[in-house]
């Protein structure tokens, strides 16, 4: 499925709120010892896929869940954002 079909089909507002939920679920496990990394939170299965740059974490999130949407956060920030797919260049 293209990256803008699955956008438009996702409930963005209830992947944040679950991956929110599931990332204070989880932080404790990541803080501060992995501050600055990313997780990709895949909010039904609630599976969690670490990586050391955003990146890291998405390509691991789309091997085993390639038509998902995720919520993706930055460990020990504030900083959260949603995407559906990443592109290497």
């Amino acid at each position: 499925m293209e990256k803008d079909e699955l956008i438009k089909k996702a409930d963005l507002g209830k992947i944040v709120a679950e991956g929110d939920k599931i990332y204070e679920s989880v932080k404790s496990q990541y803080e501060p010892q992995h501050n600055g990394k990313f997780l990709a939170i895949e909010p039904e299965s609630k599976k969690v896929f670490f990586g050391n740059e955003s990146v890291d974490a998405m390509v691991a999130a789309k091997k085993e869940f390639p038509d998902k949407v995720f919520y993706l956060v930055k460990i020990g920030y504030g900083y959260t954002e949603t995407l559906a797919k990443y592109k290497k260049q």
